[in-house]
């Protein structure tokens, strides 16, 4: 495995005012909505091997934001997230290889009671000095999933187009991460 250049062993609490939790979904068949999550946790821990680091976060579910209230309050109910009996979704991983000059972080994702495995694209940002002496790292992820597959099955047809549903099966996770070193 090729050198990490700056890389620090240790244990890193994430930084919400610096990361981002988002997604993508395809709306109506024909554009995207985008959203985000306001309110996280958790924590990165890089090993003296980077192969043998985790990662263990959690989300509070009632904080998405997808620029529209009627449509939050919508995705919070029982028709999507059903916050009120599942109000966080977490990701505890269970592995890290490399995957050309990137990383896939493999673990458990659970949405609304159901864990399934995911894998996530994995990029390292650096790692260096913070304005305020501390030390920070950087860390970008993605991953695709089913909805369906977490138990979030509301959808209606399109009226006038054949297999057309309102919303997509698919929907793409993007995590702009920022840890500060514990």
């Amino acid at each position: 495995m090729t050198d990490i250049p700056g890389y620090i062993a240790g244990t890193w609490a994430i930084d919400p005012v610096h990361s981002e939790v988002s997604f993508v979904v395809r709306h109506m068949a024909v554009s995207k909505v985008r959203g985000r999550f306001d309110k996280f946790e958790g924590t990165i821990v890089t090993g003296e091997d980077p192969l043998a680091s985790s990662v263990t976060a959690t989300i509070d579910a009632t904080s998405i934001s997808t620029g529209q209230e009627q449509r939050d309050a919508h995705i919070r109910s029982a028709d999507f997230f059903h916050v009120e009996e599942h109000p966080s979704f977490t990701f505890v991983s269970t592995g890290v290889k490399p995957d050309g000059d990137d990383y896939l972080l493999d673990g458990e994702l659970s949405i609304r009671g159901v864990t399934k495995p995911v894998s996530m694209t994995l990029e390292l940002g650096g790692f260096g000095p913070d304005a305020f002496g501390g030390t920070r790292a950087g860390f970008s992820a993605k991953t695709e999933i089913n909805r369906h597959d977490f138990g979030v099955s509301f959808n209606g047809p399109i009226p006038g187009v054949p297999g057309g549903v309102i919303v997509s099966d698919k929907v793409t996770i993007h995590l702009e991460i920022e840890g500060v070193l514990q």
